[in-house]
């Protein structure tokens, strides 16, 4: 009979390991659900995992998609590594583009593209806003961080509502609940002529170049991470609990409200309820299948980026329901936690002795 045994030590090839059996058991798994849906799985896994990369079109929309995913993905890597646990991207995704649309709905005609920037700083400035609700609240009344930053992503729905609902709503729009377009100056710039992939994507692998230098090459990134592993060991070494706190949620709403940002500046163009696209929620899976590593979030952003691609040419060319890019998205997480328990144990048989 086959048993787990504990290893003496976690194991370094099962850590990198580990995601690429999990996204063959994932693939395995589709291939199983699509058959008994009556689909044909080979043209249903391609839809996920060749399409999005067969054009330089459809390489541009693989950026387009990755880029809040891998910006969001970052600042939680930095929370979760600081034993943060931002589950509240969302609402910081949300918040900054609200901040964001109330810069860019101030220009007109006239307005120079550097109206960009304070359009891009004010996304950041409201996802650090909002994760600051969060910090302050457990920092004062030790409220849990988890249920505080969730709730508060149902609140800037809310309030998303109420905007494009009420005062923002364009008297022009023909009832439909959204702010008028944005003028052409606060377009993000786009890097490729016919592809709508933009400026947001250098930003993104400049923050991943930079996450990189703080959390390995810094002793503020040393500190972050010994206040999340051993906090009695960082409190004996003169580490800050609390300002380990306020930094890591304070650059991850950055980082999420950048993203919404760029969004509404980018390819939507305007502030819509559609806004909340579950980036701040998928990029949490982003984050644990890249290992908090920067250079794995810029790989599983793109893998994620896939299945949110492959899911809507699987909706629109075989007539699957919207829910399966979450059904990936939620196997491939599943396959992770489970192709993990490899890291620390290893597989036997034969009886015990």
């Amino acid at each position: 009979m086959p048993r787990l045994e504990p290893r003496p030590a976690p194991s370094r090839l099962w850590l990198w390991a580990s995601p690429v059996l999990a996204l063959a058991v994932t693939a395995a798994l589709g291939a199983l659900l699509f058959a008994l849906l009556g689909k044909d799985p080979a043209r249903a896994l391609a839809a996920f995992f060749w399409e999005p990369l067969g054009s330089t079109g459809a390489l541009g929309e693989l950026g387009l998609k990755a880029t809040p995913l891998l910006l969001i993905a970052l600042g939680l890597a930095l929370c979760f590594r600081a034993g943060v646990w931002n589950i509240g991207a969302e609402g910081q995704f949300i918040l900054g583009s609200i901040a964001a649309s109330g810069v860019a709905l101030l220009a007109d005609g006239d307005t120079g593209r550097w109206i960009v920037l304070p359009i891009l700083l004010a996304g950041a400035l409201g996802g650090m806003a909002w994760a600051g609700i969060t910090a302050l609240l457990r920092e004062r009344f030790n409220a849990s961080e988890i249920l505080v930053s969730l709730m508060l992503v149902y609140v800037s729905v809310q309030l998303l509502g109420w905007l494009v609902y009420g005062p923002w709503k364009d008297p022009l729009g023909y009832n439909l609940p959204q702010t008028r377009m944005f003028a052409a100056a606060t377009q993000i710039p786009r890097l490729i002529e016919g592809s709508r992939v933009n400026a947001g994507l250098p930003l993104a692998l400049a923050g991943a170049a930079l996450l990189w230098l703080y959390l390995f090459r810094t002793r503020g990134g040393l500190a972050l991470q010994v206040v999340g592993l051993a906090p009695a060991a960082a409190r004996y070494a003169g580490f800050s609990a609390r300002g380990a706190l306020w930094q890591a949620l304070l650059v991850s709403g950055g980082a999420a409200g950048l993203a919404g940002a760029l969004e509404v500046a980018g390819p939507i163009g305007q502030l819509t309820p559609a806004v909340p696209a579950g980036y701040g929620f998928a990029a949490i899976i982003v984050a644990f299948v890249g290992r908090l590593h920067p250079l794995g979030m810029l790989l599983s952003s793109v893998l994620l980026s896939m299945f949110t691609i492959g899911g809507e040419l699987a909706q629109s060319r075989l007539g699957l329901p919207r829910s399966i890019t979450g059904v990936f998205q939620g196997l491939l997480l599943l396959a992770l936690l489970a192709c993990d328990t490899l890291v620390n144990y290893r597989i036997r048989f034969g009886r015990s002795v």
